[in-house]
């Protein structure tokens, strides 16, 4: 991971409801400056996770440190929290609810008058102002929840399935603001079940899986230590050459394409060569590394 001094420690921590073990025993670092992906399928413990982070539940054992601090009503005053469970209120106008949030932080209204009309304007919702919530589509509504988490200027920010309800469009658009936000230095926790968008966004990535972890690291380590040889390849023919077998492992189809993982020891270069000699046409041929989703679907299915 980053050499940079932590910014959040999570030292051991478990949480039980009832008989039901949510959180076992974890322990983690992040730093600022890069962005953490939080991962695991839905139940794995991420959302206990979080709200003991950010201190809406005590951990039954083990601790949470924030800035090098417990975690207390001023320590929780320098997090930005967006929850999966959005949390607007319908019937007020999308400025009063603005103020009212930033109100609860301690913001005069001058100083959150210029945030808030920073924040809409950043988000593309300047003329809706004046508008209730619902007059937003969904994910309007999930744009402005975002302005409304950073309105305090926030050093811990915590995304809890940030691009639910919006379309791709908008989801290149928040991943660029998410961007800028890093390079402020910010501490940022991105907590999601989507691989493909956590692969294209994250520095550092922590696996969970019924409530343990199984994978952490930076990004770039993990895919460089998981040593699978997978072909991406587009052809016709040679049907014969791509069943399991002594090469090859299995083969997934997609769209257009084959993502081919062969056996352990098996090289690319004899695939090809024998697909060419079994008479395949061959448009591509590609020997990538393995994919966030790959990786996360062997270490779950484990």
């Amino acid at each position: 991971m980053n050499q940079k001094s932590a910014n959040l420690r999570v030292n051991g921590v478990s949480k039980q409801f009832g008989s039901f073990t949510a959180v076992d025993n974890l322990s983690f670092e992040v730093s600022a400056g890069r962005i953490f992906g939080f991962l695991g399928p839905n139940g794995a413990g991420k959302t206990t996770t979080i709200r003991m982070i950010v201190g809406i539940t005590i951990p039954d054992s083990g601790s949470v440190e924030l800035f090098g601090d417990s975690v207390s009503p001023d320590i929780q005053d320098r997090i930005g929290y967006l929850p999966e469970e959005r949390g607007l209120y319908k019937k007020m106008k999308i400025q009063d609810q603005l103020r009212y949030f930033a109100a609860l932080k301690g913001i005069r209204q001058h100083e959150a008058d210029k945030r808030i009309d920073y924040w809409l304007d950043r988000m593309n919702l300047s003329e809706w102002k004046k508008k209730k919530t619902t007059d937003l589509s969904k994910g309007m509504s999930q744009k402005l929840q975002f302005a409304s988490t950073m309105l305090h200027d926030p050093d811990l920010i915590v995304l809890d399935e940030p691009f639910s309800g919006l379309d791709p469009v908008n989801v290149e658009f928040m991943k660029s603001v998410i961007a800028e936000v890093k390079s402020k230095e910010k501490t940022i926790i991105f907590s999601t079940h989507l691989m493909e968008t956590a692969e294209k966004l994250c520095d550092d990535i922590l696996l969970i899986n019924k409530a343990r972890k199984v994978i952490s690291g930076s990004l770039r380590e993990i895919k460089g230590s998981y040593g699978r040889n997978i072909a991406s390849i587009r052809c016709t023919g040679g049907e014969e050459i791509l069943e399991p077998g002594e090469l090859v492992e299995r083969v997934v189809e997609h769209a257009d394409e084959l993502e081919v993982f062969l056996r352990d020891g098996a090289r690319g270069q004899e695939l090809l060569e024998r697909l060419v000699g079994a008479g395949a046409l061959i448009s591509k041929f590609e020997m990538v590394e393995a994919s966030l989703n790959d990786i996360f679907i062997d270490a779950v299915n484990a």
